[in-house]
């Protein structure tokens, strides 16, 4: 006799003595030995088994030794016979076993099969196996049987077996029959009440209070369980593949749907791959491959409409019907040996279903791939399985398809139209709002609200490149005068080779531009430079290029020093604009890290902006936030913070100045702005802007303060090699006094004047402190920790 036990049944504690018994399977046949069922057919048989079974009385009244199954083997077969006909031993999974061991010894033939092709090395496991649950499962059993307190704890147990013939796993849920078995009390077994149960019923995972009210071992069972096995692969399968394709992507989306299909369909080498299409010029352009990890189609394949076979084209793109080809070879004929045809052929694919899925949101398409590497393995009729699972696979197609477009919507927000994260949840509100006013009254009468932060204060600083302008300007000049140079020089030689006037005439002309460029430029100069050359020197080049090859090679030359694009020389220029992008760029990046940690100090709002250099504005107050109170010393604190990080910036453009090809030094100014304000969020604009009359005076400053000169003088208030802080109270000077003393005794900052401003344009009074910077090298630790600087100045 075979019999399987469950591997995980090791040291399994239950409320229950397990005796196997047959006592019921035995009256059965004791009943109908009676002398008043003499002339049944079942009469003479019963008495002969009877006989035997009564040979063996451990097997009536029970026993806990399981290996006396095998010693009384011929006698259980025999016994057991009745409840497994012959006729239904092929189709029916049955097994006579032990309950809660799944200790199984008596298999219909399909069984026995079953575990053949599982292997030798197989053991009967149950999925999910839980010590502690089956010992509750054991104690509902109690309360029903002994109790008459039925409590629902019916969870299906499934059975996961290997088909080795196959290659993939086949999926069993099990269904028990009780009626072969008995429960008893013992002595030991405490009598419960209608409280007792309630206790129970409120505490399911207190393992502890289960065996409390239902000590190990202090209940009988008598008897043995019948346990049926169906086959749910094909709903198992359906379920996985739902429950993959509707989770998020995290890159392993293809091997588990490969998997799963390959138990649908047993197909072990059955292989899977998707392509995501544009097909929005279909008509005009043809397709376009978004994304794809097909099995067939590579990378370069972008216009598939020559690709694939007019027929197959037709049916996935234009008409959106699924198309099997369950022989490739014979395909390959009727194609001409198309392209697609040969790619299915590389890849050793023999059948393959191809199934189109249209976006219906945008104009997307997936197309899925299931292939096989034998002819007729897919085919058209098993395709028809498909239909329970393509609408799953169109609503997880169109959900990733919005999932991208949010991507695309997030990347346009933050690099584009960006909110800043610390008043995001003002618009969320406000959106919020919107649509609620949208369901609750008329569309007409629903108005988006306006986004104002009242009582904000500002902080506002720039690190300015000095002397851009003239150094832009002097490049051009620069690269304008190699152009005019290189125009004159194949002139020249064209005069050697073609003596006639008008090269002389237009070399004339050339060199009067460039004589006006090296005296300077002014606006406009360089348009019409250009204009010039394009419409009196080009059509020159273009003869003189027929003259010879040496003079093809001269001309030649001479649009090789153009920039692609722009058509001009543009080299000094390009240095100058890489040396600024670098130098941006860096002191970009680094205001932007030290801004996530200044968000430690108080939640506040932050915009940034590269021009010639990097300027921002920043608004404190209780309105931007409801995650923190606001307090006077958060401003302080951000003041202080300030100021350091344009120290740190300053050390960053200088120690960055031996690198760029242009020496490129910058002016570092500090608004100091001690009313609060309010910032409206302008819808026209798409941004904050300062709001009221009287805060307007604040954005005017904010423009005219970097050309400011010191009273009295010709000097500009900025200036390399120190920090200008520009303020209108005595009291804002006094605050950041103390903060230039904190710095100084870091070592950080030297020497401070006091200096008055011309009046500006609107503007008059303003003051400002200009301090000098002590510069470090680059491996010098930069900055101080936001905690330290908290610290300091509470």
């Amino acid at each position: 006799m075979t019999i399987k036990g469950l591997s995980n049944d090791v040291n399994l504690e239950l409320p229950l003595q397990v005796n196997v018994s047959f006592e019921k399977v035995y009256n059965i046949f004791k009943k109908y030995t009676s002398d008043d069922l003499k002339d049944h057919p079942f009469h003479h048989s019963s008495k002969k088994m009877v006989q035997e079974i009564e040979k063996v009385p451990e097997l009536i009244n029970g026993f806990s030794d399981f290996s006396l199954l095998e010693k009384h083997s011929k006698t259980v077969n025999l016994l057991l016979d009745v409840l497994f006909p012959e006729a239904l031993s092929t189709n029916e999974i049955k097994a006579a076993t032990i309950p809660f061991y799944f200790k199984s010894f008596k298999f219909t033939e399909r069984f026995k099969t079953i575990l053949k092709n599982a292997g030798d090395d197989f053991e009967l496991n149950v999925r999910n196996f839980e010590g502690d649950k089956m010992y509750i499962f054991g104690c509902t059993l109690i309360l029903a049987t002994i109790y008459d307190y039925p409590i629902d704890l019916k969870r299906p147990f499934f059975f996961d077996i290997p088909d080795e013939k196959l290659g993939v796993f086949k999926h069993y849920r099990v269904a028990f029959n009780g009626d072969f078995m008995d429960i008893t009390a013992t002595e030991n077994a405490p009598k419960l009440n209608e409280d007792d149960i309630k206790v129970l019923l409120d505490n399911f995972d207190n393992i502890e209070i289960w065996k409390e009210k239902f000590p190990p071992n202090s209940y009988i069972f008598k008897g043995f369980g019948i346990m049926n096995l169906f086959d749910v692969s094909y709903d198992e399968a359906i379920s996985s593949i739902r429950t993959n394709l509707l989770r998020r992507d995290d890159g392993s989306i293809v091997d588990s749907l490969q998997n799963n299909l390959s138990e649908f369909y047993s197909i072990k080498d059955l292989r899977v791959g998707y392509s995501f299409f544009d097909i929005s010029e279909i008509q005009t352009y043809g397709l376009k491959i978004k994304f794809s990890e097909s099995i067939v189609i590579k990378g370069g394949e972008i216009y598939c409409n020559h690709f694939f076979c007019d027929h197959i084209h037709r049916k996935l793109f234009i008409e959106n019907e699924t198309v099997v080809i369950s022989d490739t070879n014979r395909y390959g004929e009727t194609s001409d040996q198309s392209a697609f045809y040969l790619q299915l052929k590389n890849n050793n694919i023999g059948s393959i279903i191809l199934i189109p899925i249209k976006i219906d949101n945008n104009q997307d398409l997936v197309l899925l791939e299931i292939a096989s590497p034998r002819t007729y393995e897919l085919n058209s009729v098993n395709k028809q399985k498909l239909k329970d699972v393509i609408p799953v696979f169109k609503a997880a197609a169109e959900r990733n398809s919005e999932d991208f477009l949010n991507i695309l919507e997030a990347t346009i927000q933050e690099h584009y139209t960006s909110i800043h994260p610390s008043v995001k949840w003002r618009f969320y509100e406000a959106a919020e709002n919107y649509q609620n006013a949208l369901i609750h009254s008329d569309e007409e009468d629903a108005t988006i609200e306006e986004i104002v932060f009242n009582d904000v204060y500002p902080l506002y600083a720039q690190l300015d490149i000095r002397g851009s302008s003239t150094a832009r300007n002097s490049a051009i000049q620069e690269d304008l005068q190699a152009q005019l140079n290189a125009a004159i020089n194949v002139l020249r030689k064209a005069c050697k080779k073609e003596d006639i006037p008008i090269y002389k005439e237009l070399m004339y002309r050339v060199e009067e531009y460039l004589n006006d460029v090296e005296d300077g430029i002014k606006a406009g100069d360089e348009v019409a430079i250009i204009d010039f050359l394009k419409r009196e020197i080009y059509p020159v080049f273009n003869h003189i290029k027929e003259i010879n090859s040496e003079f093809t090679a001269l001309v030649d030359d001479y649009v090789d020093k153009l920039d692609t694009n722009l058509q001009v020389v543009y080299d000094k220029r390009k240095d100058y604009e890489y040396s600024v992008t670098k130098l941006n760029e860096k002191l970009a990046k680094y205001i932007d890290k030290k801004q996530e940690e200044a968000q430690k100090i108080f939640p506040h709002y932050f915009e940034r902006y590269k021009t010639d250099g990097v300027e921002y504005n920043m608004y404190i107050g209780q309105s931007i936030t409801k995650q923190k109170k606001y307090d006077s010393l958060y401003l302080y604190n951000l003041r202080l913070w300030q100021l350091q990080t344009t120290h740190e910036m300053e050390n960053i453009a200088r120690n960055l100045r031996k690198s760029l090809s242009h020496d490129l030094q910058v002016a570092s100014l500090i608004l100091v702005h001690s009313n609060a304000l309010a910032i409206e969020f302008r819808m026209d604009e798409k941004q904050f802007d300062v709001d009221g009359a009287y805060n307007i005076r604040y954005e005017i400053i904010k423009k005219r303060i970097d050309k400011a000169h010191i009273k009295n003088t010709e000097e500009r208030l900025t200036t390399p090699g120190k920090i200008a802080i520009v303020y209108s109270q005595d009291k804002d000077a006094d605050e950041y006094l103390k903060y230039i003393k904190f710095l100084q005794s870091k070592n950080k900052l030297g020497k401070v004047e006091m200096l008055e401003l011309e009046d500006l344009q609107g503007v008059s009074g303003l003051k400002a402190l200009r301090v000098e910077i002590i510069y470090q090298e680059i491996n010098q630790k930069p900055t101080l920790a936001i905690d330290e600087l908290m610290n300091n100045f509470k």
